[in-house]
């Protein structure tokens, strides 16, 4: 792919950089997705994860049964309640994961050189010369010299948690391998990942269907992060499921592209899918290491291109059992976001880390330092002449909108939306100031009952660059049109002065629909 590369502004002052970071109400423009698990479940920490910038709350099924995600998401709506921060919630499903049960629990060592065998019978009991898989398939689908990965979370180069192993023979339904590095295996379920290899499976399994149709119906999930997404038709089986639940036809599906397949068919699935996960540690395992920063910014191009969020994972390992990034996780997390990355996901850093509020607050703060330094006057430029000419009326009022702020160094964009589209567009030209996306609820009726639409919308926009939502209120006219009509607009602005992103005698964006028109307008706060 053809792109300018997105570089600093120059010159950046060497004396900017000892200078102390300013506070501001919002940490980072850059949304944080945060994995809840036994380290971060209570509502006192998941409060703490939500001040400290978490906007997205990840359950992840591969480990825990509904019961226990259940009670975690309680704890998170009491969260929410107490620090009055919206939080969306996003189901992460299984997928085709191949695994090792682990029944002993006890600690499994494998040491190089060795030899270990890949059995479908699940009856045996797991050892450092027999690990039982949850995959029947597997004889059939690997040769002499495949590589395959075990652990609990896959090869970064430095663990000693996951092992390397080399395929050495087939014997019948067995997979016999050589052990390539020593390790030790801890906990009751280890993931296994052949590398580049096409495994049989369903993307959505039973049990992901099971879980969707219960526990995801029930607290209407606003995300599904579809895991090991490789064809685009993956994207529309899970919508089609999806549609078929009723109240879940509103959610957004993200494709987790962790695989060769899923990479090969990127441009497909791109289009399907509401966003995009690059899930870099699978896929880490899958390309050389020298091609893992192309594929990061190939891949965040087109999803910036194609207006549709991008979220990375794996950006700050070592934060699990430490209370800083190493140097080059710090670089790695500033570079996600001048590439365009709209979200970065912790994983194993909140699920099972030591620091899950030090880990979000880190980041956070190093997402806004790069923000500070994108180059938007060359990005604007260059998303401009990718949607070329002629602009649709929507793209065309979303970019004036933006290059009106910019010009007149407006402090926040306002939009009013009742689908989140408009924000959303006004947002795929990444404004250097926050647009506050005011959700108007639409009355709707099934013939039973009537129901306001616009909480699904607003809290989808917690995962997009530079999107703030709020709910209006259906009451509230959009302009008032009397002395005692409070309109939508004032709400919005007093919403923003509160926050402290508006003050007197600042410049305000505002793109609302008038009638059956779009409008942009500037306006100037008094006193």
């Amino acid at each position: 792919m053809h792109s300018n590369h997105l570089l600093l502004e120059e010159p950046i002052r060497m004396a900017s950089i000892l200078e102390p970071s300013k506070a501001s109400f919002f940490p980072a423009m850059t949304k944080i997705v945060g994995t809840l698990g036994p380290k971060s479940r209570s509502v006192e920490v998941i409060a703490s994860c939500l001040n400290a910038g978490m906007s997205v709350a990840r359950f992840d099924f591969s480990w825990g049964n509904t019961e226990y995600h259940q009670e975690t998401l309680e704890n998170l709506k009491a969260a929410v309640k107490s620090t009055k921060k919206l939080c969306a919630v996003m189901l992460d499903t299984v997928g085709p994961e191949l695994q090792v049960a682990n029944k002993t629990g006890n600690p499994i060592s494998l040491l190089g050189d060795g030899l270990v065998v890949l059995t479908p019978d699940r009856g045996q009991e797991p050892s450092s010369k027999l690990l039982p898989i949850n995959f029947d398939g597997l004889s059939k689908a690997v040769k002499k010299g495949d590589t395959i990965f075990v652990g609990q979370y896959l090869f970064t180069g430095s663990e000693t948690t996951s092992v390397w192993l080399e395929v050495s023979e087939v014997k019948g339904e067995d997979v016999v391998c050589s052990v390539k590095n020593s390790a030790t295996l801890a906990g009751s379920l280890f993931t296994l990942h052949a590398s580049q290899i096409h495994i049989d499976l369903p993307t959505l399994s039973a049990q992901d269907k099971e879980v969707i149709s219960s526990w995801g119906l029930q607290n209407k999930i606003d995300f599904l992060s579809l895991s090991y997404t490789r064809h685009a038709e993956d994207v529309r089986q899970a919508r089609e499921f999806l549609n078929k639940l009723g109240d879940l036809s509103q959610t957004q599906i993200f494709a987790k592209i962790e695989n060769m397949e899923g990479l090969t068919h990127f441009d497909e699935i791109l289009q399907e899918a509401d966003g995009i996960i690059l899930s870099r540690g699978n896929l880490g395992i899958d390309l050389p290491p020298e091609k893992v920063f192309l594929f990061q910014k190939a891949a965040l191009y087109k999803c910036n291109m194609a207006g549709k969020p991008a979220v990375v994972t794996r950006v700050v390992d070592s934060m699990t059992d430490n209370l800083r990034p190493t140097r080059a996780e710090a670089t790695d997390v500033a570079n996600a976001v001048l590439d365009g990355s709209d979200a970065i996901l912790l994983g194993a850093e909140t699920l099972r880390g030591l620091y899950p509020v030090d880990t979000i607050s880190t980041v956070g703060r190093i997402c806004a330092e790069a923000e500070k330094v994108f180059n938007q006057d060359l990005y604007f430029k260059k998303t401009v002449k990718y949607v070329g000419e002629p602009m649709t009326h929507l793209e065309s009022i979303a970019s004036s909108a933006v290059r009106a702020a910019i010009k007149v160094k407006a402090s926040v964009i306002i939009c009013f939306t009742s689908s989140g589209r408009a924000a959303r567009l006004i947002a795929k030209y990444r404004p250097t100031m926050p647009v506050l996306s005011v959700v108007v609820p639409r009355l709707k009726t099934n013939q039973l009952k009537w129901s306001f639409t616009g909480a699904f919308e607003a809290r989808q926009s917690l995962l997009v660059r530079g999107l703030y939502p709020m709910l209006a209120d259906p009451r509230h006219p959009a302009e008032s049109t009397s002395a005692t009509n409070e309109s939508v607009l004032k709400v919005a602005l007093d919403h923003g002065k509160a926050s402290g992103v508006v003050k007197s005698h600042d410049r305000v964006v505002v793109c609302q629909k008038v009638g059956d028109a779009s409008v942009v307008k500037i306006i100037e706060l008094e006193d």
